[in-house]
């Protein structure tokens, strides 16, 4: 049994608890919040009566002794909570991004390290079913090897609250999940990032909520980020709106369910070269899929088996690096080049 802390009570702890509750072998001993009542009242929510409850990691770890910290903290607060769980020799998941700077992130990656301990990302669009099924079709190399890798996010969300006043909304609160999608499918590591922000007339946010970015990914491999969160109308999916250019054809993606590719054949129609329709082979049995739930059961087996998670903080930060190499460019209206972290 899997003893876990869960400290941050706000409304994405609702997903964590969600996923957790479907996991046999998983406890959740204690609750933290500045907010106690908050906490008591998502532990009534999932049945929690047996938690402890406080508003001090420190103080319910030292009662609760469990085996893992799960962090739904604020990105500014996610340093401390990292330092304090491994302190306690606890493995550590923790919601996206990783932290809220380059120089944080390191740190924190280096006091898992110094640990000894698992320390992971829930960067879940890793773990939607078409995002497998693209990684493993291109892989494949059915239609050659990607050059080009083109991304659109348009939705135009009211949240109110914090985001509204972000500085760099669009960049440090959602495009990583889309980065970080890209790094993945095609098997990229950035190399350099130009990037411009701006704000629309029409914008209800403070600054940077739309962003256009070209990314070097290593191996003649281009990646396009073009996105907006106060675009009105033709809304894509919150997984983006996705075209791949490979050396032997294209796929397309809209983020739903419309996944298809095509490939070139012999002979040319007129100036074109021919092309035709190509599956894109059904989710692989091995594939774990499931957003929080997917990345919740790798977690607690990497704990189990020594391995390491696949969305481990020293691979999540170069996701992470792309973040603020954009933000870095929309700030200096120059190209960035981005360093590579450890592995």
């Amino acid at each position: 049994m899997m003893k876990v802390v869960l400290v941050g009570c706000g409304a994405m702890s609702k997903r964590w608890l969600d996923a957790a509750s479907q996991i046999d072998g998983l406890a959740v001993v204690g609750l933290v919040d500045l907010d106690a009542e908050r906490a008591k009242a998502r532990g009534r929510e999932h049945g929690l009566a047996a938690a402890i409850i406080g508003t001090s990691l420190d103080a319910v770890l030292d009662q609760t002794k469990p085996d893992a910290v799960f962090d739904v903290v604020v990105p500014a607060a996610r340093r401390e909570v990292a330092f304090s769980a491994f302190a306690h020799n606890c493995h550590l998941l923790t919601e996206k991004p990783l932290a809220d700077s380059p120089e944080n992130a390191r740190a924190i990656i280096e006091a898992a390290r110094r640990a000894g301990r698992v320390h992971a990302v829930v960067q879940n669009r890793r773990y939607v079913a078409d995002v497998r099924r693209i990684r493993r079709f291109l892989d494949s190399g059915a239609i050659g090897k990607p050059t080009s890798i083109h991304a659109d996010f348009f939705v135009a969300p009211h949240f109110g609250g914090f985001r509204e006043e972000m500085r760099h909304v669009l960049l440090l609160d959602m495009a990583i999940h889309t980065f970080d999608a890209a790094r993945y499918m095609v098997a990229g590591e950035p190399a350099s990032v130009y990037c411009q922000e701006w704000e629309p007339a029409s914008s209800w946010y403070r600054q940077g909520s739309s962003a256009s970015a070209v990314f070097d990914l290593g191996g003649s491999k281009v990646f396009t980020y073009a996105g907006s969160w106060c675009a009105d109308g033709f809304r894509t999916s919150w997984e983006g709106s996705w075209r791949i250019v490979a050396e032997r054809g294209s796929l397309m993606w809209d983020g739903h369910d419309g996944l298809k590719a095509e490939v070139v054949v012999p002979g040319r129609d007129g100036l074109f070269d021919k092309t035709q329709p190509i599956e894109v082979p059904a989710l692989d049995p091995a594939d774990r899929v499931d957003g929080h739930l997917g990345i919740i059961q790798d977690f607690m087996q990497a704990v189990e088996t020594g391995t390491e998670p696949e969305t481990r903080g020293t691979d999540n930060i170069n996701s992470l690096a792309m973040v603020f190499g954009a933000i870095e460019s929309a700030e200096t209206g120059r190209r960035v080049m981005i360093a590579r972290d450890a592995q």
